[in-house]
Parts: structure tokens; sequence; C-alpha cells
């Protein structure tokens, strides 16, 4: 903890069913001697409640624009530059529009229109939600503006849906901030596209031409420019690696899957290419097994 006693996070809290993570995240980043201040908005007090978080953080959690004690103790203002770093955890759909279109309708919000501090941003939301166009067309926008993403993950949801959307996983959320608390960021700002791991292109329903990469080479690139700053998208053959953290992990199967997720992640300003195709891509697989030959017909016996 040596040389962070001075070192300051702001806290963003939004309503959403991931918000209880956010006092795991808080205990992790007083683990580590930084110091957490909390604005929790609206939606957020329905889910954890303002006790929690004073209890964890050690401060007092902000929650109204309007209240003349808070502006008097630390105007809005002040409290946006007041830290080295802004997270907004979990980021919903809703914070994410009203991010993207410069709202300043509450604390929270003012906050981040009022800041020329680093913003980092940990999306929670419903898969479809996610995968929205006017959610991707937000999140596009605050990328070019310079804030910054973790996550989300994708597996299942407390909505019972299976997909990209939840939470990145605390311990992810905690490398990011460290990450920018601390290291040297040489490629912040720049977008990297890493392709890693092997495809598998069907032969038939059952059988697929593959290869052995295990895509660690891949992995290891993606999480070394991650730290260097960069914004990564990994775009991964099935492995059995987890996804790394701080970077955005599509998972493909076949060749031109791959081809269609690195499409997706252009214009980009640095491309790994370290995937390794599977054999040779297929028009599509056949309906149904295809059937081994029989055996040869006995060559006839000599006489």
């Amino acid at each position: 903890m040596t040389g962070r006693a001075d070192r300051s996070v702001l806290l963003i809290v939004c309503g959403g069913i991931a918000a209880y993570k956010a006092l795991d995240l808080i205990r992790r980043l007083g683990e580590q001697g930084i110091r957490v201040r909390t604005i929790l908005t609206e939606a957020g007090a329905r889910f954890v409640t303002p006790m929690a978080l004073q209890a964890l953080s050690g401060e007092r959690v902000f929650t109204d624009l309007f209240s003349l004690t808070d502006e008097s103790e630390m105007g809005h203002i002040a409290l946006s530059r007041a830290s080295d770093l802004i997270v907004v955890c979990p980021a919903t759909a809703s914070m994410l529009a009203r991010m993207a279109t410069g709202q300043a309708d509450d604390l929270a919000t003012t906050v981040l229109l009022a800041t020329d501090t680093p913003v980092l941003v940990a999306p929670a939301m419903n898969v479809r939600m996610w995968e929205h166009p006017a959610t991707q067309a937000n999140v596009a926008t605050l990328r070019a503006r310079g804030v910054e993403f973790v996550g989300p993950d994708t597996g299942r949801m407390a909505c019972n849906e299976t997909g990209p959307g939840r939470l990145a996983a605390p311990d992810a959320i905690l490398a990011a901030i460290m990450h920018r608390l601390d290291g040297e960021r040489p490629l912040a700002g720049r977008r990297a596209l890493v392709t890693a791991g092997p495809t598998h292109e069907p032969v038939d329903p059952v059988r697929y031409l593959a290869n052995r990469s295990s895509g660690t080479q891949g992995y290891a690139i993606a999480r070394l420019l991650a730290e260097a700053g960069a914004d990564v998208t990994l775009v991964s053959g099935p492995t059995t690696l987890p996804d790394p953290p701080d970077m955005h992990v599509i998972r493909i199967e076949t060749a031109r899957e791959m081809l269609a997720a690195c499409t997706s992640a252009l214009p980009c300003d640095i491309a790994v290419c370290t995937a390794a195709r599977g054999g040779g891509a297929h028009a599509g697989p056949p309906p149904q097994k295809n059937k081994k030959p029989g055996r040869p017909p006995p060559a006839p016996s000599p006489t």
C-alpha cells in the first residue's frame, strides 16, 4: 500500500442488481490503501443503502445535487475533480445514455459532465439492452471521448438470460483501477485487436477440422496491451483459458465468425493476429453425419 495513501477514487453506484458488488469493490480498494468517496444515485439506493457504502468506505455518501450541506462542504464541481479516477459501477444503459448525451439532471451526471478526471465505466445490464444499437452507439461515443470500459462479461444473468451484459468480476474492475492509478499507460487512447486460439471448421454436425493452438500467446499479448493502456478487443477461438480482465472478449468457433468479429472491432490502431485457423472454411456442414465409406471388397485369391 506504499505510495497509495494519497490516491482516491470517486465511485458512482447506479441502479441495478449488480450494485451490491460495489460494496466488495470498496472493500478491495480500501485494502489497497485507496480512499473511496461514493455517489449513490436514486435508483442505486433501491439496491444498496448509503449506510452500507459509508461503513465500508469510512466516508460520507453523496446523493443530492441540491443539498446545501453538501454544497457548502464540497460542491459538485470540487467533488468532480477531487479524485484521481471516477468509476461508474455498475453503469446502467440509462447512465450510459445520459453520459453520451451530456445530461446533468442529478448529482452523478452533473459530476460526470463537470469533470476533467479520467472516467472508467463498468457496464451491467440485460444482454438485449447491451446489444441494442442505441447502447452500442452510446458506448462508441463515450469511447471516442476517452471514457474507458471494463467488461461487461458474458454469462447467465439475474433475468435468467445468457450473454454479454454481466458486470465484470470485482477482481477485473480492481485490476483496471489499479492500472490507471499506478501504471504507465503509453497506449492509452489506442484501440487494439488481438486474435487467439484455434478455429473449428465443421465437416458435418459431429466432426470438425481444428489444430492444437492453445491461445496462450494471443491471450498474453492482449493482457500486455491492456496493461499498457490500450482498449483491447480479444477475438478468441475455442480455448480452455478464462477471459482476461480489462478487455472485451468475443468468443467464436469458425473462421467466418472470426472474420465477422474482427470486422466489427474495426477501426483499430493495433492488430496482432496470432489465431491459427483450423483447416479450410466450408460453405456449411451437411445436415447429417457423413457415413464412412465401406471397406473395399477382398482381393480375389490367387489361382
